[in-house]
């Protein structure tokens, strides 16, 4: 089967530390990204809550396949029948006091066929800012691409994408997602120069939907989020504050930077 060309729509938010909040703004951008044509619509990390401290995300956990937020996932998808990405929602882990931070794609029928679990937890320590995700979180062990109608699409969460290796170990991909809350210390910094890196070096279009603003809790998150093209090029994107970034995936640019830049098929390692 061939594949399919797409609009594809990044939902940057803000979320807060209430769920049932956090559900009806994503809705409504998740409505303005159909209303614009999206077929593939891609969540940031944690969409359904930044609480005050970590240990509100671990009390939301929901065991896999079931629960209000991918019941709630399930039901958009449906509605409108498009491909979701739910980049990151807490769900159980083996240990009793942590959670997994995963990601899931559920298709136009409201099936959840694919599930990823963050591998890379982050850790950063400057001044007084402070990040320790181990604390809290039982890391995945498992990679996972996900075929569409669309291509096959690479997941990966956050601090994954300073690890070029975990994507050069997924294979040749059509899409990368790159869901995330990066701090906005790091990403201003070094956000944007990873992100066409792995877009360039992969030679794949890439999504990259982040939390941007100003929470709650007080923590600043870097927002930029973006959909770049094989080429590097940023097709769209949105600094601060929620709404949609889009942008179409067409399978003949791919083919023709393949093509005049044979990268991956010169790769000796």
């Amino acid at each position: 089967m061939s594949k399919q060309n797409c609009r594809m729509a990044a939902i940057q938010m803000v979320s807060g530390p209430r769920v049932a909040d956090n559900l009806q703004a994503a809705d409504r951008l998740i409505e303005a990204a159909v209303g614009q044509g999206a077929q593939l619509v891609a969540l940031p990390e944690y969409f359904p809550i930044i609480g005050a401290a970590d240990a509100d995300r671990v009390r939301a956990r929901e065991d896999f396949g079931s629960g209000p937020v991918q019941d709630w996932l399930a039901a958009t998808a449906r509605r409108h029948g498009i491909w979701i990405f739910a980049g990151s929602i807490p769900l159980t882990a083996t240990v009793a006091d942590k959670m997994r931070n995963s990601s899931l794609v559920f298709n136009p029928a409201g099936e959840c066929v694919k599930r990823y679990d963050k591998v890379h937890l982050f850790g950063f320590k400057k001044g007084e800012e402070s990040y320790d995700e181990a604390a809290f979180i039982e890391a995945g062990n498992e990679l996972a691409t996900v075929d569409t109608p669309f291509g096959r699409v690479a997941l990966s969460i956050c601090y994954d994408l300073r690890f070029p290796e975990l994507y050069r170990a997924l294979g040749t991909v059509d899409l990368i997602l790159v869901p995330a809350a990066f701090t906005d210390t790091t990403g201003r910094a070094h956000w944007e120069i990873l992100l066409r890196a792995r877009a360039i070096e992969n030679q794949c279009y890439l999504l990259a939907v982040g939390q941007g603003g100003r929470h709650e809790n007080g923590r600043m998150t870097h927002g930029n989020s973006m959909i770049v093209d094989p080429w590097g090029e940023i097709l769209d994107r949105k600094m601060k504050g929620p709404g949609v970034v889009i942008a179409d995936l067409d399978h003949a640019r791919i083919a023709e930077i393949r093509e005049s830049l044979p990268a991956l098929a010169h790769r000796i390692l």
